[in-house]
């Protein structure tokens, strides 16, 4: 086992972050593990993760710098043993009242998320992180809609304000924050891609993943046909994921 971030945010340097990430990755590439769904970069310090707090201990910190300097350090060290780190959530659910697994939630005020939770993000772009994963939070002053299928999120402030042109991955499309926003996989996986998003992640029970993935295959090819999905942006996700194996193929090289 390794330390929770929070333990290693209070008691390790950047530096000693990296190195233990870099092992890591090299345990999980031994293991034929690719891609990790980390670090999370969400500046907090709450005591989850739990049904209220869906970080908690899962942030470095609660200061934006620590959490920013710590963040990257742990994708870098990552990506140097050969691994795809995934930075989340984007635009960040520190300080976020309810976890969007299980209820809708609403990040801080976008004027505040600016200066608080945005930093550790706009960090790691600047340390070229591969990829990176948008919440299903609100955005209050910013986005109506769950962030993980707003344009103005995505291609709005992830790729147009901070430039960023690498690989975006939804948090989960089965979360109770779509639903209760109307939303099914399938439509939320539509809304997604038109958004900017290049995969789509979900979760469903073993004896439904099967017919989930079918309808959701389905309801791409419709939106395509309809004109309502774009072939060209489809064409750009699909470089893009290419773009991240490829880059970790040479990352393991």
């Amino acid at each position: 086992s390794i330390p929770s971030a929070r333990q290693m945010g209070a008691t390790m340097t950047p530096a000693q972050i990296e190195q233990l990430a870099f092992g890591l990755a090299q345990r999980m590439r031994a293991d034929g593990v690719t891609m990790d769904l980390a670090p999370v970069l969400d500046v907090d310090g709450g005591q989850g993760p739990n049904n209220v707090d869906a970080d908690g201990t899962r942030s470095f910190s609660a200061n934006t710098a620590t959490a920013s300097n710590d963040g990257v350090a742990f994708a870098t060290g990552l990506h140097n043993g050969g691994i795809v780190p995934v930075v989340k959530h984007f635009p960040g659910l520190g300080g976020t009242i309810g976890n969007t697994d299980v209820t809708t939630a609403a990040t801080q005020s976008w004027s505040a998320l600016q200066s608080v939770g945005l930093p550790p993000f706009e960090a790691a772009i600047a340390a070229h992180v591969p990829a990176v994963m948008v919440a299903n939070a609100t955005v209050p002053g910013l986005a109506n809609q769950p962030a993980s299928v707003s344009p103005t999120v995505i291609n709005g402030v992830l790729r147009g304000r901070l430039g960023f042109q690498g690989l975006v991955i939804t948090d989960s499309l089965s979360a109770v924050a779509l639903s209760a926003s109307g939303y099914t996989v399938s439509s939320a996986a539509v809304a997604a891609l038109g958004a900017g998003a290049d995969m789509v992640l979900y979760n469903a029970d073993p004896s439904t993943v099967a017919a989930v993935t079918t309808q959701t295959v389905s309801a791409i090819v419709s939106a395509v046909n309809a004109g309502t999905l774009g072939r060209a942006a489809l064409e750009t996700a699909v470089g893009r994921v290419l773009a991240a194996k490829g880059a970790d193929l040479c990352s393991a090289a």
